[in-house]
């Protein structure tokens, strides 16, 4: 290890022995979804091996926390993910040393919400997304999760098309009989997206809107973050910033982008705001700040033309690394520097962290987790990819599987 992080772990009081137990507490859930076929608006290409069905997604997400020891939970996508019995399911995870994480409805692919789910004009509608999320809730108690994650693709594409306040209105009603059904210890995290797929209001558009829901609701309804659900130029450390003051950051879907929701690999784009993220959320620890301890760190990502294990390993890495540098921040000096109105002290003091080559600790805390220090390397070594491509090749030839 260089002589420069061991001078950063002493300038924040640090052993090497606790900042390995800090890295190994940070745990970061994969999305079942990310395992399978995916594409765009124009395409989906097929990927040899490729998970079609939820105890493959499972096998496949058990690949990436062999190698990085940080990744036990996957989150379900239901219908996608539907299964007759979740106990069943429940125990082939564990077989794996996996656990069912959080449970996501799907409220933008049935035919009955092209004007929406939650905010419809047709109460018989709303009725029945409700009804879809309320069995995703007794999904999660099946299967012992305690988060519901929920997105909404409603909107409107012109002006007139709906009354902006009685959709409004509806959206609080569906949520309250929602959050009414949850049991105790459940969580409702409320993700936004200022566009796509609508184009002129979006129902959730923005943090401050989740937020108020999530008030309204209750204590146990927080706002989840989707990195690429912002504006150009959005300030994302900002708002987590305000959400951790309020104490209702629930969560992150982790992903990067270019121009829009593009669902990259998080921190392939732009790295240093992932880390300027991270540095808000350990400074907020740093001070005791309760809402720090609890947050779900999630990935939803769409791996269209890169294979998909490795794009989610090298995912889990990207947020490794990011964190790990935010943990090397001189908290002292950096306030001291505030504090004293230095401008370009205090980024310097950022930046010296940021710049810090972090790859050698992390080999080390993975080692000392009786891991490979290199997870790509180990995954490579294992020749799980090119097995399941022949064996799924064959279920998928046998079976008349189309996309084979």
């Amino acid at each position: 290890m260089s002589s420069e992080i061991e001078n950063r772990l002493q300038e924040q009081g640090v052993t090497i022995d606790g900042f390995s137990a800090a890295m190994q507490q940070f745990n970061v859930e994969t999305p079942s979804w990310g395992y399978g076929d995916s594409g765009t608006r124009f395409k989906v290409f097929h990927w040899p091996g490729a998970a079609s069905n939820l105890r493959e997604k499972l096998a496949d997400a058990a690949q990436v926390h062999k190698v990085t020891g940080i990744c036990p939970g996957v989150a379900i996508h239901i219908p996608w993910d539907r299964e007759d019995d979740w106990q069943a399911v429940k125990e082939y995870a564990g077989q794996f040393g996996l656990r069912i994480g959080a449970v996501n409805p799907n409220l933008f692919q049935d035919d009955a919400y092209r004007f929406g789910s939650l905010c419809h004009f047709d109460k018989a509608v709303r009725e029945r997304a409700i009804s879809h999320v309320i069995e995703c809730i007794q999904i999660a108690q099946s299967v012992d999760s305690n988060v519901i994650s929920l997105w909404l693709a409603d909107g409107t594409n012109y002006p007139g098309q709906d009354d902006l306040r009685r959709r409004r209105h509806r959206l609080l009603d569906s949520l309250q009989s929602i959050y009414a059904a949850m049991p105790t210890g459940m969580r409702l995290l409320i993700e936004y997206k200022f566009f796509e797929p609508a184009f002129y209001s979006t129902d959730l558009p923005d943090w401050g809107t989740s937020l108020l829901m999530a008030q309204k609701l209750g204590p146990r309804a927080e706002v989840l973050v989707d990195t690429g659900h912002h504006a150009q130029g959005t300030n994302i450390a900002q708002i987590v910033a305000h959400l951790l003051d309020e104490g209702r950051l629930g969560g992150f879907h982790f992903n990067d982008r270019r121009y829009a929701d593009d669902d990259l690999i998080v921190g392939s784009q732009n790295p240093f705001d992932l880390f300027c993220i991270f540095n808000e959320i350990v400074g907020a620890a740093s001070e005791s700040n309760a809402n720090a301890g609890r947050i779900a760190y999630m990935i939803d990502q769409s791996h269209n033309i890169e294979p998909k294990i490795e794009a989610m390993i090298q995912s889990v890495i990207n947020i490794q690394t990011a964190y790990a540098k935010a943990l090397l921040v001189n908290r002292a000096a950096l306030r001291a520097a505030q504090e004293a109105g230095e401008v370009l002290g205090a980024y310097r003091v950022l930046q010296a962290a940021y710049e810090t080559d972090v790859r050698p600790l992390l080999s080390e805390v993975r080692v000392r987790q009786g891991l490979d220090p290199d997870p790509i390397t180990a995954f490579h070594a294992s020749g799980y990819a090119e097995r399941v491509a022949r064996e799924r090749a064959v279920v998928a030839a046998s079976s008349g599987y189309p996309g084979a």
